[in-house]
């Protein structure tokens, strides 16, 4: 496994897939969905986080977006 060296938040993922945002933080909330570690939570302040993914969840996320259409 390569080293992440970046990620992208849900927000922007959504953007790029065309996708509703709350229906990919549904799919990455399901363990079953994604593979360990392509899940980050990025933590921004008091009691505050952000959910981010790794370029190897992408292929993933897209096949459940089209699956659930």
């Amino acid at each position: 496994m390569a080293t992440v060296t970046y990620v992208r938040t849900i927000k922007f993922v959504a953007e790029i897939l065309k996708e509703d945002p709350e229906l990919l933080q549904a799919i990455v909330s399901n363990d079953d969905n994604l593979s360990y570690g392509s899940i980050i939570s990025v933590y921004t302040g008091d009691d505050e986080s952000v959910t981010a993914l790794t370029d190897d969840v992408r292929t993933p996320v897209r096949k459940c977006t089209t699956e659930a259409a």
